[in-house]
């Protein structure tokens, strides 16, 4: 039960940071109010789970690395929380618990009294969540590039003129834009959580992990291609041509990281 509780609280934490990501970037405080009540029942089970601890062992949970960390992890949910309903410093939350769930699953793999089936069975199980996550973050990212091109394509006709059915059977320029934002607002976040986890299983599962492995970097490089067109779409507020040209190009380099640098990596074979 305490596994499963546990495993419930991840997936829920990587539900509510992308909420958070989202309310960050578009200033939305309905997907504020979200990512809140879902941190909100991570943070409840975590507690549960703490307590269970606390009366399995007859003490204070702290005394492991393993058991520090996770309560680590909860004092900065608890934080995070408290800032978020008093004094609504929205960004300070969003970066504090991307920094606890990198905490949290670092925890997992750290030493403790679990057995050896346990903890290989939440090692798999991040895997399959890291894999997951990196090509749902794909996915978006895809579908984002075709929205671009569908945007560069009306852009053309619009500049040539020529009014036909098929430029009526598009959406309009704005509305393009838009969706091609909202898919990249969604698979930035999943691509950093999925990088972590990756990051952390491979340390465990990998007898030589080298940070200069190919597909390690190609993954860096791709969130910091499309963490600069967060920036210039965000920050910058650009839009429009300049925009659809470089998350084209964002895309380009995410297939040739996934194709090319994912064949010369030493132990990726086909996945992020």
């Amino acid at each position: 039960m305490v596994a499963l509780l546990y495993e419930l609280s991840i997936l829920l934490y990587i539900a509510s940071i992308l909420f958070y990501f989202i309310d960050f970037l578009q200033q939305n405080r309905k997907a504020n109010d979200i990512a809140f009540w879902l941190l909100s029942i991570v943070w409840l089970l975590q507690t549960v789970t703490f307590v269970s601890r606390i009366i399995e062992t007859k003490r204070f949970p702290i005394l492991t690395m393993s058991e520090g960390l996770y309560f680590y992890a909860w004092l900065l949910i608890t934080l995070s929380l408290v800032i978020n309903r008093l004094l609504r410093v929205d960004f300070i939350v969003f970066f504090t618990n991307v920094l606890a769930f990198f905490i949290l699953a670092i925890h997992t793999f750290a030493p403790s009294s679990q057995s050896p089936a346990v903890a290989e069975r939440l090692v798999s199980e991040l895997l399959i969540i890291h894999i997951t996550l990196s090509l749902g973050a794909y996915a978006a990212f895809t579908l984002s590039f075709l929205f671009s091109v569908l945007y560069m394509l009306q852009y053309s006709l619009l500049k040539k003129k020529k009014w036909g059915a098929r430029l009526w059977r598009m959406a309009d320029l704005s509305r393009l834009d838009f969706l091609s934002y909202v898919l990249n607002v969604l698979g930035l976040p999943m691509l950093l959580l999925g990088l972590i986890l990756g990051v952390i299983w491979a340390y465990i599962q990998i007898d030589h992990f080298h940070w200069y492995d190919a597909k390690v970097l190609g993954s860096f490089v791709v969130f910091l291609v499309y963490g600069v067109y967060f920036y210039k779409r965000a920050v910058r507020q650009m839009q429009g041509k300049a925009i659809a040209l470089w998350n084209i190009g964002s895309f380009l380099f995410l297939l040739v990281n996934f194709f090319l640098f994912g064949s010369l990596s030493k132990f990726h074979f086909w996945y992020s």
